[in-house]
């Protein structure tokens, strides 16, 4: 058998394995239902104006799309333990209350929430008037081009602070599943925890409000 052959086969060999490698990806579950409940209990906590609390009994709302919004049953809404800001959320918690302990940890985040709550008056008003909306990927976006100026500093910012929260939501989704924080597994589910978040920015939107559906329409709410 020919040298040159031997090499030309070893190379293909080689090439097929580097492209199985390149092609596997980690698989995350991703909790959906705990990550909105998640999302809604560190509402709750820190965004809230007045910290105003979703009643018990409050009525599930729909979405124009016919998805329903649950009342919070997060034990962080509900007053049954208090926030401690531990670093690692322990094993026999609910994974919606390990989630938010996780990202209430993070001082970003803190901070995210802290700024997003200083200027919610202003957002609610944009909201109000229709000049801003909620995007499918939990920004905002301004919706009038004659006001695109004076309110993307604004809108600039909050979409920093979103982005912040629906990082460390992906980061602790991974903790969770016990996965490496490396960009691949990163990316898996960054969208997925985007387009949670979307989903209950938009469930917390008032009558009126503009919001984009999974499939790119727009449409009050």
């Amino acid at each position: 058998m020919k040298p040159g052959f031997i090499l030309k086969s070893c190379l293909m060999v080689l090439c097929g394995m580097l492209a199985a490698c390149a092609i596997i990806t980690v698989n995350v579950y991703f909790p959906e239902k705990d990550v909105k409940q998640a999302y809604k209990s560190l509402d709750d906590m820190l965004l809230k104006e007045g910290g105003e609390e979703t009643a018990p009994g409050d009525a599930p709302q729909s979405l124009p799309n016919g998805t329903k919004q649950e009342p919070p049953q997060s034990f962080l809404g509900q007053g049954r333990f208090t926030f401690s800001f531990v670093g690692t959320a322990h094993a026999e918690e609910p994974i919606a209350d390990q989630l938010a302990i996780e990202i209430a940890s993070n001082p970003e985040v803190l901070k995210a929430y802290e700024e997003m709550k200083e200027r919610l008056p202003e957002m609610n008003r944009l909201r109000d008037s229709g000049i801003v909306g909620e995007t499918k990927q939990g920004l905002v976006s301004v919706r009038a081009a004659d006001k695109v100026a004076e309110v993307k500093p604004l809108v600039d910012a909050e979409n920093r602070n979103r982005k912040a929260v629906i990082t460390a939501m992906a980061k602790a989704i991974l903790k969770i599943n016990k996965k490496p924080e490396d960009s691949s597994a990163l990316n898996q589910v960054l969208g997925k925890a985007a387009a949670s978040y979307a989903v209950t920015r938009q469930e917390e939107a008032r009558p009126g409000w503009w919001i984009e559906l999974p499939n790119g329409r727009w449409v009050q709410k």
